[in-house]
């Protein structure tokens, strides 16, 4: 079996090596040897470097992603909480189709003033009452 270097990997994947040594150093990949100083991996390392960077679109944490990997790094995806996760989205997709339609209206707005704009006002009050917070927070600061 032929192993890739660190180079070779964050060639092929897009993800720094400064990345992939921390995916390694917290237990998301692992190296197989080593080659001098370099570190090798097999190709499987792609596919889970894949998952990863999903599971981190979707919004999940490095530890629960690390916890969708077995200890061979074979992918055991959490069926449950995956569902959960796609719900969360549709939520965050609605209520992001709302605040976009909100500020298209403010953006074209005939009325003199937003002030004097029903619409404005009722979308105003609906935003407050759902509590329009940024979700898309980042759950990890990590590459």
């Amino acid at each position: 079996m032929e192993f890739m270097d660190i180079g070779e990997v964050a060639e092929k994947s897009g993800i720094k090596p400064s990345a992939l040594r921390y995916y390694e150093e917290t237990g998301l990949i692992t190296s197989v040897s080593r080659h001098g100083l370099r570190r090798q991996f097999s190709a499987e390392v792609l596919l889970q470097l894949k998952l990863i960077s999903i599971g981190k679109l979707a919004g999940f944490s490095l530890q629960e992603i690390a916890g969708m990997f077995d200890q061979n790094g074979t992918p055991d995806l959490p069926r449950q909480l995956l569902h959960q996760r796609a719900d969360e989205i549709d939520r965050q997709i609605h209520e992001l189709k709302a605040l976009r339609d909100t500020l298209r209206h403010v953006a074209d707005c005939p009325a003199p003033s937003h002030m004097e704009c029903p619409t404005f006002q009722r979308l105003i009050n609906v935003a407050n009452k759902r509590g329009w917070k940024s979700r898309s927070k980042k759950r990890s600061t990590k590459p």
